[in-house]
């Protein structure tokens, strides 16, 4: 997991990416539904927020940066640190390797990912007796039912923050936060998928309505 998040946002929530409330309660609801469906599809919806200045730079040289400088080198950071910079340099940035100085800005990039248990379930095998008796006599019934559906797979949730900042006094003029969810095992849990389709949900229709969530399908 990504480190915690040095720089100050855009908005009164300055802290880390938290898990909140109301995410919880949908990631919960949507768990439901992921559970009952036959077949996992290759991505789910994104949820996406911005946050940004009333400027906001739309092109330029840029350079991915970790949030937390100890994760430049491991593989989930170069992961998610391509996929960001391909979606950049679809909307008109050029992304440049963070050790060759001289961008003109920075995007602070961190990534976090939660497993959700599902539901405890009732016991896979029931057991009912049941016995009448009427004017033709009396009878006693023994059924036995075995639930064969298998135990339900946990859910990946994968939360991604990008913040562009200008390099030389790293003020923030444009912050992104994205979140899917996925069954765990499934094409669409996968780093090298999910990165690329949060990427790509953060920076469709940039800047983004300040402040204003939607969902990407």
């Amino acid at each position: 997991m990504m480190g915690s998040f040095h720089t100050p946002a855009l908005h009164s929530d300055a802290g880390p990416l938290r898990k909140p409330g109301r995410g919880r309660l949908a990631a919960f609801a949507l768990l439901g539904s992921l559970l009952l469906a036959g077949c996992a599809t290759t991505t789910g919806p994104v949820d996406v927020t911005r946050f940004h200045q009333q400027n906001v730079a739309r092109q330029g040289s840029v350079a991915i940066v970790p949030g937390n400088s100890a994760d430049e080198n491991s593989l989930e950071f170069r992961t998610t640190a391509n996929a960001v910079s391909a979606a950049l340099a679809r909307i008109g940035f050029s992304p440049v390797d963070s050790g060759a100085g001289g961008a003109q800005y920075e995007a602070v990039v961190e990534l976090w990912r939660e497993t959700i248990a599902p539901a405890a379930r009732r016991s896979p095998v029931s057991v009912g007796v049941g016995g009448s008796t009427g004017s033709y006599g009396s009878g006693l019934g023994v059924g036995i039912g075995i639930d064969l559906s298998g135990k339900p797979k946990p859910v990946i949730v994968t939360r991604m923050r990008v913040q562009l900042r200008r390099a030389d006094d790293k003020i923030l003029f444009w912050e992104g936060r994205a979140e899917t969810l996925a069954k765990e095992g499934s094409p669409a849990a996968q780093p090298g998928i999910v990165v690329g389709r949060l990427a790509d949900a953060l920076f469709q229709g940039f800047p983004g309505q300040s402040g204003e969530t939607i969902t990407v399908k």
